[in-house]
């Protein structure tokens, strides 16, 4: 079959720069339409998009081959970047509030989603906020009412409560009654979701 001349234009990534700029790989005299970041060159930051080398398919190909996103990264680093919620854990500079509530800080909340309606339902003036500013998620919320306990309450009141329930369910402690297991381990369910959270840290 006969070819029609046109340069194949499936491939991701390819740019039509307009000039036929020759592949930046030593040797190298095929056209560069797929760009690369630098060897030592000012990579791209805050202060604008860097410099780029243009290669040929067959040499992007070959850098993509050996690129190595977690290259120079510590085993706890790669494991922390690879979580559902690497980053969100990370302090951000402050913008303004337009009115509403401060943010909340990341880092006291497991999930994203808590942390964004958080300042919402504070400002709407929900009975779960705390007076010491941390803020509660829907799981400790959830964990407080099955120990009926309040947002205010502390590590201390935390393990007292935990300890007066296990005295109350659990069958060693009151005379072999079995007819509380499924409250026991809600309890114990809920007091382990609540120890490691920051609020009662």
């Amino acid at each position: 079959m006969a070819s029609s001349g046109k340069r194949e234009t499936k491939f991701h990534g390819r740019v039509d720069r307009g000039d036929e700029a020759i592949c930046s790989h030593p040797g190298c005299d095929q056209t560069g339409e797929f760009r690369a970041p630098p060897l030592g060159g000012r990579r791209p930051s805050f202060d604008g998009p860097g410099d780029w080398r243009w290669l040929c398919l067959d040499h992007v190909r070959e850098f993509n081959s050996g690129y190595n996103y977690f290259e120079g990264m510590s085993p706890d680093e790669i494991t922390q970047a690879q979580t559902p919620y690497g980053g969100w854990d990370r302090e951000t500079r402050a913008f303004a509030t337009g009115g509403a509530d401060a943010q909340p800080k990341w880092s006291d909340f497991t999930d994203p989603l808590d942390a964004i309606g958080a300042r919402f339902r504070r400002a709407g003036g929900a009975d779960t906020a705390r007076r010491d500013g941390r803020e509660l998620s829907a799981e400790d919320r959830k964990s407080l009412r099955v120990l009926n306990l309040g947002p205010d309450c502390n590590r201390r009141g935390l393990r007292q409560r935990y300890a007066e329930l296990v005295r109350l369910y659990h069958p060693d402690r009151n005379g072999g009654d079995r007819s509380h297991e499924k409250a026991l381990q809600d309890v114990i369910h809920a007091y382990t979701q609540l120890k490691s959270r920051p609020a009662f840290a």
